[in-house]
């Protein structure tokens, strides 16, 4: 868990990212932002490639009542002018002048954070919820379309309109999610970890996981277990 003095917008950009906030825990994406506030204790993790944008924002930049009120929230929806705001703030990062334009757009973007209120419920909750809690099951497009009365190809658009991603690969970013957290807090087998996140064997596992992950599944294991001692005795 991290914390910091100042406040920051967690503002979604492409892909997917769950954070917990002081033990409430969401997932980042097309449709949602999250406000750390000062202090608090926060963390965050993802199986696959994403892109956010983090605003630092100091005490002095907003008022305190709107400090409390976004505190309190925790997880923002992203209303259509949040959405047009952050990309043109993303497809400026790279011009001159940034931090001056900074001192502009804040005022803009809390207002249009503040301001949104959540849209319907998702087509898709009841699916992902299944998906998160069962990724071990051998999902099919066709599985996750007759789950939502959804043709395969609608499904596909769905998923894209709401989170920017595919039926397979969100589930992949949920079977790594489970992978990870059962090598770090677990003694479980690879082989039982590989079935029980989704994969026919340990080979087929271990590969995707060293691909998205960068390091094999006891490489990876040994590298937090030892991060985690290491605190533990410091």
């Amino acid at each position: 868990m991290d914390t910091h003095a100042f406040a920051q917008l967690v503002l979604p950009l492409g892909g997917s990212m769950e954070v917990d906030l002081e033990g409430h825990g969401a997932w980042l994406d097309r449709t949602r932002a999250a406000f750390v506030a000062p202090t608090a204790r926060h963390a965050q993790s993802s199986g696959s490639a994403n892109q956010f944008l983090v605003v630092d924002v100091g005490a002095e930049a907003m008022e305190g009542r709107v400090l409390e009120r976004l505190a309190a929230r925790r997880f923002l929806p992203i209303g259509p002018a949040a959405a047009q705001l952050i990309d043109y703030m993303a497809a400026s990062l790279d011009d001159d002048g940034v931090p001056q334009r900074a001192a502009l757009w804040l005022p803009l973007l809390l207002d249009a954070v503040e301001r949104a209120t959540p849209g319907p419920a998702s087509r898709l909750a009841a699916l992902l919820a299944t998906l998160a809690t069962q990724p071990e099951r051998d999902w099919t497009a066709a599985d996750m379309a007759a789950r939502v009365g959804l043709s395969v190809s609608r499904l596909h658009a769905v998923f894209r309109e709401e989170l920017g991603s595919t039926p397979q690969a969100w589930l992949s970013e949920r079977r790594m999610e489970r992978a990870r957290q059962w090598l770090i807090d677990s003694r479980l087998p690879l082989a039982e970890i590989a079935l029980g996140c989704g994969y026919a064997d340990q080979s087929a596992f271990t590969r995707a996981f060293a691909r998205v992950v960068g390091l094999p599944p006891a490489a990876y294991r040994r590298r937090a277990q030892a991060s985690r001692q290491g605190i533990r005795e410091s």
